[in-house]
């Protein structure tokens, strides 16, 4: 955990933190990063003290970063294999769900307080079940019994064969966080997904109040790919009106498409066929901001936290990012700013040569694989630390 992170906590005197005051706007802030050694130590605690964070994510690059990097769960490891031999994945399980355990824990009464409404810790399943119907089901129904928590939310990627598998899982009153999503056309798909599960569920006797979801809208590498194209066109286009085209969007879509994504949520949520669904208990599946730090130089620092707030939507931020939004954020309601903006950038992006589908097509492919990377880098961590094969 970087040490900015908690010896910050209590500047501005007087002043609102920032962070804290997102909740103001209807936002909650959600912590994309975990560590055993961070909730062990009360860095978790003070965060959701102080900073008003309300919830957890964890993905393989995290808890590749959090065993490959440090020596904190060598004691962990050591123990388990006291218990016996065991296959290099279930050891890498055992210290994911104690980790997740604890977190959940210390979010429990953020949970509680807010009737279940946030207060979450996510667990992904295996990246290697992304094209896996049925072994993602059945991996989502193990996490959700072995941790045993009411406050995690299993993590299902947006691809063709998860989508099937939120629905069946949320059917069976399964809180899911719905992972690398890109595309406005796949939300609605994930949206869809999430009503019939709920109607599925509600048919059934289930009490549609226990179930919670998030979609996961990944913003920040929709702007460094379409960027990198830009640039390359850049270097060879000579008429100035398509270069103006060109520099008009960059740096501009992913913002644009999340504000379009928002607006397709509130149609959604404002429909007869939720309110029905709402009267009965159940919450709102809300977008969940995703890779919000700031991947060019030239962009502020903070921009997809100021520029992405909005009621009833929850911001996953990297400890670096929350660390410069306490010391400079600034705060209004952009989400629903100048929508038609956004829906006018969004519109210039064929005219500019670029194809959205073809990037989120792409950008989707390319996290299944990023996270598989991390997988395997993960496995391979715990496999060295154990002193057993992979």
């Amino acid at each position: 955990m970087p040490e900015r992170l908690s010896d910050q906590l209590e500047q501005k005197q007087g002043i609102m933190n920032p962070v804290k005051a997102l909740e103001n706007h209807g936002q909650a802030v959600w912590l994309d990063f975990l560590a055993r050694g961070f909730v062990a130590n009360g860095d978790l605690k003070k965060l959701i003290d102080t900073d008003g964070v309300k919830g957890v994510t964890s993905n393989p690059s995290i808890f590749e970063k959090a065993i490959g990097s440090s020596d904190e769960y060598d004691g962990a490891i050591a123990a388990a294999l006291k218990k016996g031999d065991r296959p290099v994945a279930d050891l890498f399980e055992h210290l994911a769900i104690e980790d997740i355990q604890h977190a959940a824990d210390v979010l429990r009464p953020v949970y509680d307080d807010l009737k279940g409404e946030d207060g979450f810790v996510s667990l992904e399943v295996s990246p290697y079940l992304a094209m896996d119907t049925k072994g993602t089901i059945v991996e989502a129904e193990r996490l959700w019994k072995d941790v045993r928590r009411k406050n995690l939310m299993v993590k299902v990627p947006a691809t063709p064969e998860g989508l099937p598998a939120i629905e069946q899982l949320i059917g069976q009153g399964i809180s899911i966080n719905i992972t690398l999503l890109f595309s406005q056309a796949v939300y609605r798909q994930v949206a869809e997904a999430y009503l019939k599960g709920l109607e599925k569920y509600v048919a059934k006797g289930g009490d549609p109040g226990h179930v919670a979801s998030v979609a996961s809208f990944f913003v920040s590498r929709i702007d460094s790919l379409i960027d990198s194209q830009i640039d390359a066109k850049l270097k060879t286009e000579t008429d100035a009106g398509k270069r103006a085209l060109l520099t008009s969007v960059q740096g501009k879509v992913a913002i644009a498409n999340a504000k379009l994504t928002y607006r397709k949520y509130q149609e959604i949520y404002g429909t007869a066929r939720w309110k029905a669904l709402a009267a009965k208990g159940a919450q709102t599946q809300r977008l969940l901001w995703a890779s919000t730090s700031t991947k060019n130089p030239n962009y502020r620092d903070v921009i997809y936290v100021e520029e992405l707030i909005g009621k009833d939507t929850v911001d996953t931020i990297p400890p670096a990012t929350i660390d410069a939004f306490r010391e400079h954020g600034k705060l209004r309601p952009s989400l629903t700013e100048n929508v038609e903006g956004a829906a006018k950038i969004m519109a210039d992006l064929p005219k500019a040569g670029i194809s959205m589908k073809e990037v989120t097509d792409k950008l989707m492919v390319d996290g299944v694989k990023l996270f598989a990377d991390a997988f395997k880098t993960l496995l391979d961590a715990v496999s060295k630390t154990a002193g057993v094969p992979a």
